[in-house]
């Protein structure tokens, strides 16, 4: 199989530059290890454990499924009772793990700790002047999500064939391009933007290692780019998720002049987690990127990281093909 080195290939020690995004619920040992198997990078969602010693546990199952580089999200938020972070942190270092992605907060309290272990570090960003800050702390690369990602996209609204270009022409570390890839054509449009790899959430939670639910992944296959809601947007924390009768009202509620008292009940992670273990897309709220218009099949995890590479490295080729050099004398 051909390979695509690029600068983050290299720095990570990875073979492919495609990274499974690391999903709240989603990002569990299997679906992890099945993208790291196949030459990518996987990642294993830190707070989707319920204590840091579970954390330890799911590492530790992930190795046993294989010996290639594995990473760990952790994102930190504001919170009226946060996780013990501190105590995640040890766990990961304690496990061994020396691929860390961070998002949420500026990354800059963890850098020292992470440095010192040998941690190499990427920070989500959702804008350029985000980026810009995690590289001035430290940070190895950083992944930019542009306005199409699932979750949490910023208040910019910049999509990535701006947004990519942006970071790529001021950053000099790695970046990794995230929010609406699915393929080879987006991976192969990433680099020619200057991105150094991909970053994809939705495409790995329709795969079979995933351990969403089926008919969560059918729903996915079957929805198009247009069947997806921004909620949040009035309190200026916007969140895309799937479009359904939950969403809907919440996107409606707000509209209206509600706080987020009036829909706390609605958006409880708890009921967003149901949907993703009992299979009802209507039971809560939950993420979903504008990719879910290119999904059409729900193949394994290494599958989709082989042919996302064979069919970047076609298109590559294809493009190459059009140039017409001048004919000289």
């Amino acid at each position: 199989m051909t390979r695509l080195a690029t600068p983050f290939t290299e720095a990570f020690g990875i073979e492919h530059p495609v990274v499974q995004g690391g999903m709240m619920w989603v990002g569990r040992a299997e679906l992890a290890a099945a993208v790291s198997e196949a030459g990518g990078l996987g990642m294993i969602t830190a707070l989707t454990q319920p204590t840091p010693a579970d954390l330890v546990r799911e590492i530790e199952r992930a190795r046993y499924l294989t010996t290639k580089p594995i990473g760990v999200n952790l994102t930190i938020l504001p919170s009226i009772t946060p996780p013990p972070y501190d105590e995640y942190r040890r766990a990961i270092i304690d496990a061994g793990i020396t691929i860390v992605e961070t998002a949420g907060a500026n990354p800059e309290p963890h850098m020292e700790l992470f440095r010192e272990h040998g941690i190499k570090v990427i920070h989500k960003c959702t804008s350029v002047r985000h980026a810009l800050t995690a590289e001035r702390v430290g940070v190895d690369a950083v992944s930019i999500d542009g306005f199409e990602c699932a979750g949490h996209p910023g208040e910019d609204d910049v999509p990535g064939l701006v947004l990519i270009p942006a970071a790529t022409q001021r950053l000099s570390i790695p970046v990794i391009a995230s929010g609406g890839f699915a393929d080879g054509r987006g991976l192969a449009a990433a680099l020619i933007l200057g991105a150094d790899g991909v970053n994809m959430g939705t495409r790995f939670m329709c795969t079979t290692e995933s351990p969403v639910a089926r008919s969560v992944k059918e729903h996915i296959v079957a929805a198009t780019e247009l069947d997806t809601e921004l909620i949040f947007r009035p309190l200026r924390n916007t969140a895309r998720v799937a479009s359904n009768e939950v969403s809907r009202e919440v996107v409606q509620i707000l509209a209206e002049g509600g706080e987020f008292a009036d829909v706390r009940e609605l958006v409880a992670g708890a009921r967003g987690r149901t949907v993703y273990e009992n299979g009802d897309v209507e039971a809560g709220v939950w993420s979903v990127g504008l990719v879910q218009g290119l999904i059409t099949d729900i193949p394994s995890a290494g599958e989709v990281v082989r042919r996302t590479v064979n069919q970047a490295v076609a298109e590559l080729r294809r493009v190459g093909s059009l140039i017409v050099e001048p004919v000289l004398g």
